[in-house]
């Protein structure tokens, strides 16, 4: 096993912040704080292979296991175009210190084999290629041959994740790319009204740079089927160097949702990167420290009511509770 790296700046500079409330504030136990996290966590993270033998396909997967070895509720992550398995380890991190099991997914053809070894000048040509239709079916495929495999993993006595985890209670979630990739497993609909690559056994998703496509239909008939909570997480300047989606077209998800726990947050001066680990080359825009606190704060609120029942979470992320962390122009909605 490998230990990952310590937990993300903005959870010590909020502990420093608010000293030893911080360690206590933990589920159920005194004040609800989605950001407290066990005193001295550092995570545990493996790397693991899921073999889709029907496609000829391997999955690499990289899982962050919570400190307790009693079965956990799971999280899945898709990563954007060009990513990797080790990207975004601040959510890993955080979330399984959280008590969830943690499982970061690679897609083979839209990861970073698209980009590492082009020529730089044609790197964003390939990038443009790798984001097509087969690919996007790939990665549909992916999530349920990942969830396939953690069944048969969490039955196994030769596994070492055996028991860990609680498949009764999935998530999903993903940025760019794999937000598109968690909206296709989690209820959105096909213009045709096909919602044929829908995992019943996802609960809930995170979605991080969501999108509505120009030309994909009516959002309602895109989104309003989808029956499990989601959570939109977008920027006043979420745009991505590949693909037309702009900040309209992210903002045109959350009104064709259907009400009942649906929530979407507008992070003020927000970048496509701001979900990420850090920026994009290139990019000399000074970064926001408080946007991962408010995308920790606010995603882990949500995974605590909707796949643990904490009743705690719910009220909080339904009541005051993210104007403890957002700024004034950060903007939050729900329905």
């Amino acid at each position: 096993m490998k230990l990952a790296s310590s937990l993300p700046l903005s959870v010590i500079i909020l502990g420093t912040i608010f000293g030893s409330g911080l360690s206590t504030a933990f589920g159920n136990e005194g004040p609800y704080d989605p950001l407290a996290v066990p005193a001295n966590w550092k995570s545990t993270a493996i790397n693991l292979t899921v073999k889709d033998d029907s496609r000829t396909r391997d999955i690499p997967v990289r899982i962050y296991l919570p400190a307790k070895k009693t079965s956990a509720p799971v999280v899945l992550f898709s990563h954007g175009l060009g990513g990797t398995r080790q990207g975004n380890p601040y959510l890993g991190e955080h979330w399984s210190g959280r008590g969830y099991v943690v499982v970061f997914m690679q897609h083979i053809g839209s990861d970073e084999s698209v980009w590492k070894d082009a020529p730089i000048l044609q790197r964003m040509a390939a990038m443009k290629q790798a984001a097509n239709l087969q690919n996007t079916l790939n990665r549909f495929k992916d999530v349920t041959s990942v969830i396939d495999q953690l069944e048969r993993w969490n039955t196994s006595k030769e596994s070492e994740l055996n028991g860990r985890m609680d498949l009764s209670r999935v998530g999903m979630s993903g940025h760019s790319f794999g937000a598109v990739t968690t909206q296709g497993v989690s209820g959105q609909r096909t213009r045709t009204g096909s919602a044929q690559f829908t995992d019943a056994r996802i609960k809930a998703a995170v979605i991080m740079s969501p999108n509505s496509p120009k030309n994909g239909g009516e959002p309602t008939k895109l989104f309003g089927g989808v029956s499990i909570p989601w959570m939109l997480m977008t920027g006043s300047r979420d745009i991505a160097a590949v693909g037309d989606a702009d900040v309209e077209s992210r903002l045109a998800v959350f009104p064709g949702l259907p009400a009942g726990n649906k929530y979407q947050l507008v992070l003020d001066e927000g970048e496509h990167e701001a979900f990420s680990d850090h920026a994009l080359p290139g990019n000399k825009s000074k970064r926001n420290p408080n946007h991962h606190r408010v995308i920790l704060a606010l995603s882990t609120a949500f995974w605590d009511a909707y796949l643990q029942d904490v009743d705690l979470a719910k009220t909080w992320i339904d009541g005051s509770g993210p104007s403890q962390v957002l700024e004034k122009a950060d903007r939050w909605n729900k329905k």
